[in-house]
């Protein structure tokens, strides 16, 4: 192989073309490098989407212990905990944000943590896990025809097959219901609205979040919307008077896992790991990995919970994957960016 490629390397060097044919062989050497020195950065961001993927399982398993304002507070006091103790461990500083940024800031609590978390947790009382995380799942899309018609970002035919794709998958999920599962919990259409309001919160939140990851930094600015959202959680749950603190002494060994899960695992250390691969390959790549959170939340929700897997769950989810691989196509590389 070697003298092929010394024979190749010794006529193209008697040729004008020789710079070009090094070049091509310097880039194809390259990128193979390039390729083996990421396998650590994908296998983190596989094990962070399965870790989203888990976290629907655990709030399922906490829908019938705390109510789901206390349960999102919890989640988010820990989650809290997490981050400032990561920041505090690193020896990073917190920035000092304007003014301005401190009402965007607002905004990412209310809709990305405040917003979304009630969704989430009122959602699960109604529906199941894994019927959950696939209309999650529209997140995506719905950025994607967000960012076209407030941004006028360009789409593509493919990325416009995409979406097309995660809303016919996700809608076949809603519509076709199981009829047992519908007789049990006729008041279902009210999860799948409330997941709907997840996939709203995050859809803001990931779209007003531009600016602020640019000039903070998407780890602060991940942070101070943990933060402000915590604050904004146990601040209702106290004028609610839901901050029922004697309930914890009533969860058993799964719930205080799954509540430990959800805060420090899946809301602090998973947007660290999430926001380290956008830094290292780019948010376009990094978001491919996003397809694996329904699969994971469906997978574990038939092994844990025992929830029914429908062929109409089936075709959805393959549809929904398939629009979320097209929606980030082509992974074309993407600057880097800091997270600190």
């Amino acid at each position: 192989m070697f003298a092929h490629f010394t024979m190749r390397l010794n006529e193209a060097n008697d040729t004008p073309s020789f710079n070009c044919f090094f070049v091509d062989v310097m880039h194809d050497l390259e990128q193979t490098h390039t390729n083996a020195s990421n396998r650590p950065v994908y296998l983190t961001l596989a094990a962070v989407t399965m870790i989203w993927g888990g976290t629907f399982v655990a709030g399922r398993l906490l829908a019938g212990s705390l109510s789901p304002l206390f349960a999102a507070s919890l989640r988010f006091l820990l989650a809290s905990a997490a981050l400032l103790g990561f920041l505090c461990l690193s020896r990073i500083a917190l920035a000092r944000p304007t003014f301005r940024q401190w009402l965007q800031l607002s905004l990412l609590g209310f809709f990305g943590i405040f917003f979304y978390n009630l969704c989430f947790f009122y959602g699960l009382q109604h529906i199941n896990a894994s019927r959950a995380s696939l209309i999650v799942a529209l997140n995506p899309a719905v950025i994607g025809l967000a960012s076209w018609l407030l941004f006028k970002e360009r789409l593509g035919r493919v990325k416009v097959a995409g979406i097309a794709l995660c809303i016919a998958g996700a809608g076949l999920v809603i519509v076709s219901r199981n009829p047992q599962l519908l007789a049990a919990t006729p008041d279902a259409w009210i999860g799948d609205l409330a997941i709907f309001g997840c996939v709203l919160g995050w859809g803001v939140y990931s779209l007003c979040s531009r600016g602020l990851n640019q000039s903070l930094g998407p780890l602060q600015t991940v942070t101070f919307s943990v933060l402000i959202g915590t604050l904004m959680l146990c601040t209702l749950a106290a004028l609610r008077d839901e901050l029922n603190w004697a309930a914890l002494g009533d969860l058993g060994a799964s719930q205080w896992f799954s509540l430990i899960y959800l805060g420090v695992f899946g809301s602090a250390l998973a947007y660290i790991g999430y926001y380290d691969g956008i830094r290292k390959i780019g948010a376009t790549r990094s978001g491919v990995f996003i397809a694996l959170n329904p699969l994971t939340a469906v997978v574990l929700g038939a092994l844990l919970l025992g929830e029914q897997l429908t062929l109409s769950m089936y075709l959805g989810g393959g549809a929904v994957l398939a629009g979320i691989y097209l929606c980030n196509k082509p992974l074309a590389p993407a600057r880097k960016r800091r997270i600190l």
